[in-house]
């Protein structure tokens, strides 16, 4: 597990009413939100090309629909080279 340290910020209060709002509409609290979004900004790993289709998706609030789709487990790990 990874260890945190409690810091604090001062953020104008605009920023952090849309924080807040943000937050509540991904069902999340206000630190993980932020963290999220400062791990996200830190990150150097480029994600594959699927994870950033679904990312967008979630970033637009579109559906992702995978180009494939998989009857069962077994059949996507099969398919993987899993076995």
């Amino acid at each position: 597990m990874t260890t945190r340290k409690q810091v604090s910020f001062r953020l104008r209060e605009d920023l952090l009413e849309k924080l807040k709002v943000l937050a509540k509409t991904e069902n999340r609290a206000l630190n993980n939100y932020v963290e999220s979004v400062l791990l996200k900004a830190c990150s150097s790993e480029e994600p594959n090309e699927v994870t950033a289709a679904a990312l967008k998706a979630a970033e637009e609030r579109t559906e992702y629909k995978p180009t494939e789709l998989y009857d069962t487990a077994e059949e996507m790990l099969s398919k993987l080279g899993v076995k």
